[in-house]
């Protein structure tokens, strides 16, 4: 009797677990999307293309702070989600370098968009 009721609360748990997770990830992709829409809105910007490579990075570094926080909170909380065992420092080390990516991929089309303007 007992292994049938722990069979029944785990059965009537992973649905819910599962609402939670998919609900988690379509927050952290929609706070991703934000972030990329938000620093592609910085990078075509008339008075960014005579800027240094250096002094773009750090416009973008700055730009979108809000998005930024947004995508870095909803990923930090998927990942909680998805993987309970894991050290919370670890999920905001991936959530830093996903922001970092996105930085870095901005810097890399405007440089190669200034290099072959020349």
């Amino acid at each position: 009797m007992r292994i049938l009721v722990a069979a029944l609360v785990v059965m009537t748990a992973f649905p819910v677990l599962a609402d939670e997770v998919g609900d988690a990830r379509k927050l952290a992709v929609s706070g991703r999307d934000a972030y990329w829409n938000c620093l592609a809105r910085e990078y075509p910007r008339e008075s960014n293309r005579n800027m240094p490579e250096q002094e773009f990075g750090a416009l973008i570094a700055a730009a979108c702070a809000s998005e930024r926080q947004n995508f870095r909170v909803a990923l930090v909380g998927f990942l909680a989600i998805q993987s309970p065992d894991k050290d919370e420092g670890a999920n905001l080390t991936t959530a830093n370098d996903a922001i970092a990516f996105a930085q870095r991929d901005i810097v890399t089309a405007f440089a190669r968009r200034k290099a072959a303007s020349k």
